[in-house]
């Protein structure tokens, strides 16, 4: 398995979707607001995954703004 998390990053809030492996979401896809307690609900989130699968998921963000990565 090849556990992915995908964030669309935006002022405020993102939009999530998590992956046990490539086109096999896992739960339904949710708005996260950039709060302490949503944060807090991702990592928990994030960790259920990590559980079922064996692997520490991958974190990928969507390419906008100051996230964006440049080679």
């Amino acid at each position: 398995m090849n556990p992915v998390f995908g964030l669309d990053v935006a002022k405020g809030e993102s939009q999530v979707q998590a992956f046990l492996d490539q086109s096999k979401p896992y739960g339904k896809s949710f708005s996260m607001n950039h709060t302490k307690e949503e944060l807090n609900h991702f990592l928990d989130f994030l960790k259920e995954v990590e559980e079922v699968t064996g692997q520490m998921p991958m974190v990928i963000l969507e390419s906008t703004g100051h996230y964006r990565f440049r080679i």
